[in-house]
């Protein structure tokens, strides 16, 4: 029996990039028993992998604490393989006959590609994947009722200096949804996590009340990317939402400022960026510059360069859905 450790990440947007590989892995050992570990948050996106027959959360403990017992839960099984994207001592620590490490570079190879060289395909990387069971679809269709096409928008992030101001989201939604727009007359979606409600609420509050699908803190992860993969759009600032609608093949634009697109442009040929008019470098090397303060760093971006990215995505792909 082929027995195989996955470790990734602790962030959502990252964990998403993993899937990638992980379907890899999953191809190439068809019918081996997969145990996942990772952070809380994403650990839902994993438990309808095929194959994937434990799901082990890691919550961060004093003195590294969750290492010793991810140790302890994983160190009496023989392993046939260890793939640690978390460049930790364990997968040298566990009986495994082969081990792939993932270490952290100062590469400007976007995250997927550095993934990818682990299985020799940097220049043809597995592409990141959502799974989701039969209940996730169906509660899916129901927040995502087919017939009307659907705006999927996400305002929020992580962290406040990622955030386009709520009101320009507003102001793209309703050029994009208007007469004219590339999608007239959708539904909009707005979606955000449960605590992100606030930061959400001024763009739902901004649209009609009957074309607006309030996703904010609604289902479960896989809930919410089987929900995104039935939008013909997705619109969002650099987070682990705009990762996961283009994992569903949804085209998707993200928004970046004090992030890099390099690095972390949402995946495929479905999707593209566009950034504010100053570089990563620009603004984290701007004087009085604060990585701690939630004040936006986007206030570059204008509304009409974001209607404009909008609309060329659309013409290259949109129009094909």
């Amino acid at each position: 029996m082929t027995r195989i450790l996955f470790v990734t990440s602790n962030r959502i947007g990252d964990a998403v990039l993993s899937t990638g590989l992980l379907d890899h892995v999953l191809t190439a050992h068809p019918g081996a028993r997969v145990t996942v570990a990772c952070g809380p948050l994403p650990a839902p996106l994993f438990a309808a992998a095929p194959g994937v027959e434990r799901v082990l959360t890691m919550t961060k403990a004093p003195r590294g604490g969750h290492w010793l017992r991810l140790w302890r839960d994983t160190v009496t099984t023989p392993w046939s393989l260890v793939v640690d994207l978390r460049a930790s001592a364990l997968a040298w620590l566990l009986p495994t006959r082969r081990r792939l490490v993932y270490r952290p570079s100062h590469s400007s190879l976007h995250r997927v590609r550095q993934l990818g060289a682990l299985v020799g395909r940097a220049d043809d990387p597995p592409a990141p994947r959502l799974w989701a069971s039969a209940g996730d679809e169906a509660a899916a269709a129901l927040l995502v009722p087919a017939g009307r096409p659907v705006l999927a928008v996400g305002p929020t992030a992580n962290w406040g200096g990622k955030q386009w101001p709520a009101e320009r989201f507003s102001e793209v939604v309703a050029a994009l949804t208007g007469p004219g727009g590339i999608l007239p007359g959708a539904v909009v979606a707005v979606v955000a996590a449960p605590n992100e409600r606030a930061a959400a609420e001024p763009v739902l509050a901004s649209l009609p009340a009957d074309r607006r699908i309030d996703l904010i803190g609604k289902g479960g992860l896989p809930v919410i990317g089987a929900a995104l993969g039935r939008c013909a759009f997705y619109l969002g600032n650099d987070s682990g939402l705009m990762h996961m609608a283009a994992a569903a093949g949804t085209p998707t634009l993200g928004l970046f400022g004090p992030s890099r697109e390099d690095l972390y442009a949402p995946w495929g040929g479905r999707a593209a960026w566009v950034r504010t008019p100053q570089s990563f470098e620009e603004i984290i090397g701007a004087p009085g510059y604060d990585h701690r303060s939630e004040a936006t760093h986007m206030t570059g971006l204008d509304v009409p360069t974001v209607i404009a990215a909008a609309e060329g995505l659309w013409r290259r792909v949109g129009q094909a859905c």
